[in-house]
């Protein structure tokens, strides 16, 4: 059972620091979103979307004090991410005429053929025909593994001002959109330097190409304001915002668009799911949306945050595998030297009662730490200690072995 942000399993008390798949944004036990879901249930478990339009309306504009202000309009007729990116780049397409969708080195934009086209990792190609054939990807603003092999003080912002050159050269000239992590999640928490959400939007203005915004992981308050795009990537100006994972709270499959009312331009049958816009999906978001605003969610992510990265910090300077500290929010992360590192430490970790996620579906060398969005400083403290006593087994049962 879970309660907060523990979870108890198999005889054992743990931390959760993946907040389940990412999607426990508030934990296990958030009263108010399950009384609210159990309520719902005594009603009806489903209906058609014919039937819950003018609820998913009175939902959106619930959210409008979070929005960037030029958003204005909604697709609420998906429940996965990887949906609402396919649902993204529909419109991106049939709104200007054009085809092809551009993409970052090592993103993770879900699972679908379309989504998993888009996505920046060829493993997840290697074993099927997958074809997306408007899809480019370009290099990622990974300070710390520069495609360009330059340092941030000298690079002149290579990853963004070189999307000239690919649009000219490495597609058929009818860019549609650039679809873009604020936050590059499974690809191993990549963090873009100050100044390449500007950059990025000034170049995408010069071409003429749509920015989305896949807000799947970041949304929802993970990086301390409710998107990340009305926060600390608020120069990316997105054209529109998708969202899944934590807006549904306790795990409730929820997900949407958001957009510029002039990119509105789908029909129903364009894009929709069975279970889009269904009334447990609704309610969980709207009941998280007041959970987040009544419960001072976002202020509460910012407080705790200060001393989890400074305690990650601490960490690194005692243990010599850890490195490359980063995040923002409660999206945060570290290195160990290599992807058998991150996989053996995980299991260690979870020997001492907590629960971890490396990056790149074990492809990578990142271990991602996070907690739901409700943790208190004084449970902060506690992973703290577990990571550390875990970071110590593993020292000495792996490394010195």
């Amino acid at each position: 059972m879970g309660q907060g942000i523990y979870l108890h399993a198999q005889g054992t008390r743990y931390i959760d620091c993946a907040s389940g798949t990412f999607n426990l944004s508030l934990g296990y036990s958030a009263k108010e979103v399950i009384a609210a879901l159990h309520e719902q249930l005594d009603r009806c478990s489903h209906l058609s979307s014919d039937f819950t339009r003018s609820k998913s309306a009175d939902i959106f504009e619930s959210m409008r004090e979070f929005l960037p202000a030029h958003i204005k309009s909604f697709w609420f007729r998906d429940v996965t991410g990887s949906g609402a990116n396919e649902g993204a780049i529909r419109i991106a397409q049939k709104a200007t005429g054009k085809t092809d969708i551009f993409s970052l080195f090592l993103s993770h934009h879900g699972q679908t053929v379309g989504s998993t086209g888009v996505s920046g990792n060829a493993f997840r190609h290697r074993s099927f025909s997958l074809p997306f054939t408007n899809s480019v990807k370009i290099p990622a603003p990974d300070c710390a593994n520069c495609f360009y092999a330059q340092t941030p003080d000298r690079c002149g912002m290579l990853c963004a001002q070189r999307l000239e050159d690919f649009v000219e050269y490495a597609s058929s000239g009818r860019v549609a959109a650039l679809i873009v992590e604020p936050v590059l999640g499974n690809g191993g928490n990549i963090v873009p330097p100050d100044g390449w959400f500007a950059a990025v939007r000034e170049s995408c203005d010069k071409l003429g190409v749509l920015i989305i915004a896949d807000e799947v992981q970041t949304g929802f308050g993970r990086t301390g304001s409710f998107f990340a795009s009305t926060g600390f990537a608020a120069d990316l100006r997105p054209d529109l915002i998708t969202f899944a994972k934590g807006a549904g709270g306790v795990g409730i499959p929820v997900a949407g668009v958001l957009m510029r009312p002039d990119l509105d331009v789908l029909e129903p049958w364009e894009h929709s799911t069975t279970s889009g816009a269904n009334p447990l999906a609704l309610v969980a978001l709207e009941e998280t949306i007041r959970y987040i605003r009544n419960h001072d969610v976002l202020a509460n992510v910012v407080a705790v945050s200060t001393p989890l990265l400074r305690g990650l910090g601490d960490l690194s300077r005692r243990f010599r595998c850890m490195s490359n500290v980063r995040g923002v929010g409660l999206m945060q992360a570290f290195d160990l030297p290599t992807s058998l590192d991150v996989r053996t430490f995980i299991e260690v970790a979870k020997r001492h009662g907590l629960i971890l996620r490396g990056s790149r579906y074990g492809f990578g060398r990142t271990v991602k730490v996070r907690p739901p969005l409700i943790i208190t400083e004084d449970e902060v403290g506690e992973l703290l200690v577990r990571l550390s006593d875990a970071l110590r087994a593993y020292e000495k049962e792996i490394l010195q072995s």
